[in-house]
């Protein structure tokens, strides 16, 4: 921290709290136009998330305000007066040699100077960070300087992007990866693309992308093939069993032994020596459907007993029949190129961007998978990320970042629901995938709805535009106690404009994203050009053929 500066004394401590502090700001700068010139640039004195120093003796603390009040009081003279007052939320301490630490250890007590810091202080603070030249935005209370963050704490202990829809989520989600591969050139990154808009194909179906062609894989997860015979069982669980069925547990019984002789008999042929019931080769599904159709219709002594099992599996039979039926779900279900256990291989290769085409980025785009399905190949997806580098040995050189955008659809804080199974998994990859260099982003708009065990895993937040008081509720516990007030700004932040907090970061920042270049297919739809000037007619017949065969453009 330079002491070549000079400091400049703005107010003193009134009041100090375990959680912040209160200050009243100097006669000098309680005016209508309260400026003061630090290393050659103007300030407001008093402005919401701008950064002081608070001095005394030998303590220095660095803090943000937070909030700022006037109160009215009459001079000796009978002139009214204003008193302006401000609230600080301490961030850390700057020790002797300069160098900055998180948390404050050593409070002072009222009385204590309030000083406004410029650059140079700003600077001698993230300067360690700068050196990794990961930059994602410039501050808003110092447009000047580019803000970089530590991308070991990013992205290896997992991190979420939360905000209202509208507020610059998928604009952040894309210029975060823009920056990322050009500060990390050999980046592996994966998105789930719920809404096509990373990657979408134009009216001439040519694929459009938000990222550098040689940068991006797109993947259709439809006409990837997302086969049944990957997913683990308690996946298959979720897909075909009902378990509010009165039945439910006999036929997770049954079909969990039915899976292990199918994949005894592959492991043979391929010569696997084990096999157990998530062991990832190929089955044959239609086998595993006559053996519950036999178990269900069974009947002894010439028909007069029936089976043990009869008439248990009716719904799963029909429950299974009608998704093996469902032309939505052929691509699960009715694999034609990765229908053995030998084109694993491939699927795994440009999973993680190592196909004919090597990319730094994987777009899954699963705009055009059925909606209650998502969930299940979402977690399929994670699964794979998390398996591929747990048996890599070269895992600490290969790490892996899963980008779940609209998290809450497929991994939501309510416990038993439909897909327990793939919510599971997901949390597991967020509690363990680290140590096997596999991590997690996970984006949504509501954080309330979201696994609390995901968020709990996050180490880094990046806060934008959330006017929900319970969301801004739930944000506040989720960071440290001394940054919390901090979230009632949240409401007030611009689009693409962010509040970073956590371990990625110095101290809480408030930082507008740089504007990515190109843009993601995610702007609002403009009701007033094309309600003026918009199409007179449309080709109906082509919306429904489209609709039938379960075709977007």
């Amino acid at each position: 921290m330079s002491e070549q500066q000079p400091i400049i004394l703005i107010g003193h401590l009134t009041e100090v709290r375990g959680d912040g502090m209160d200050a009243r700001i100097s006669d000098d700068y309680a005016n209508d136009a309260p400026l003061v010139q630090v290393d050659n640039e103007d300030l407001l004195v008093g402005q919401i998330g701008s950064y002081v120093q608070v001095r005394q003796t030998t303590i220095r603390i660095l803090a943000i305000v937070f909030k700022m009040w006037g109160k009215d009081r009459f001079d000796h003279a009978g002139n009214r007066c204003t008193d302006r007052f401000v609230s600080l939320i301490p961030v850390g301490e700057i020790q002797d040699n300069g160098a900055f630490i998180r948390g404050v250890r050593h409070y002072p007590t009222s009385g204590a100077g309030i000083y406004a810091v410029g650059m140079n202080e700003i600077n001698a603070i993230f300067s360690k960070f700068r050196s990794y030249g990961f930059f994602i935005g410039q501050l808003s209370s110092h447009h000047n300087y580019h803000l970089s963050l530590d991308p070991r704490a990013l992205f290896g202990r997992h991190f979420a992007i939360v905000g209202q829809s509208g507020s610059g989520k998928s604009w952040t989600v894309t210029s975060l990866i823009q920056n990322t591969i050009k500060a990390m050139p050999k980046s592996h990154i994966i998105v789930l693309d719920l809404h096509g808009e990373y990657c979408w194909k134009d009216q001439q179906g040519k694929i459009q992308s938000a990222f550098a062609d040689d940068q991006v894989n797109y993947v259709d997860a439809i006409t990837m093939e997302m086969p049944y015979w990957i997913m683990s069982f308690a996946e298959l669980i979720d897909l075909f069993i009902n378990r509010d069925d009165s039945s439910a547990s006999m036929q997770i019984s049954f079909m969990r032994e039915v899976i292990q002789q199918l994949k005894r008999k592959e492991a043979k042929l391929i010569g696997l020596s084990s096999v157990t019931v998530d062991t990832p080769i190929y089955f044959p599904l239609s086998d595993l459907y006559m053996q519950f159709k036999t178990a269900n219709e069974e009947r002894k002594e010439f028909g007069k007993v029936q089976g043990s099992l009869f008439g248990q599996f009716d719904e799963f039979l029909i429950r299974m029949q009608s998704r093996l039926n469902d032309v939505r779900f052929n691509f699960l279900l009715k694999p034609r190129v990765h229908n053995t256990s030998a084109s694993m291989t491939d699927l795994l290769r440009q999973f993680v961007g190592l196909g004919a085409k090597k990319a730094n980025i994987t777009v899954i785009d699963l705009s055009s998978v059925p909606t209650d399905i998502r969930p299940a190949v979402c977690s399929q997806v994670g699964r794979l990320a998390y398996e591929f580098n747990y048996w890599n040995p070269q895992r600490r050189e290969f790490p892996i970042t899963l980008i779940c955008e609209e998290a809450h659809a497929y991994i939501p804080r309510e416990k038993g629901g439909q897909f327990d199974g793939t919510k599971k998994m997901m949390e597991r990859i967020a509690k363990e995938g680290r140590k096997y260099g596999v991590s997690i982003g996970v984006v949504s708009q509501r954080p309330t709805e979201l696994s609390e065990t995901m968020l709990a895993q996050c180490s880094s937040f990046i806060c934008l535009r959330t006017s929900n008081p319970d969301d801004q509720a739930y944000i506040k516990k989720l960071v440290p106690e001394a940054e919390g007030d901090l979230t009632d700004t949240l409401s007030s932040l611009g689009r693409g404009e962010a509040l970073v907090l956590g371990e990625a970061t110095p101290i809480p920042t408030r930082v507008q994203i740089y504007r990515p270049n190109p843009e993601p297919k995610s702007n609002d739809v403009d009701y007033y050009t094309y309600w003026r000037e918009g199409p007179e007619d449309l080709d109906v017949d082509n919306i429904i053929e489209l609709w039938r065969t379960q075709t977007r453009k």
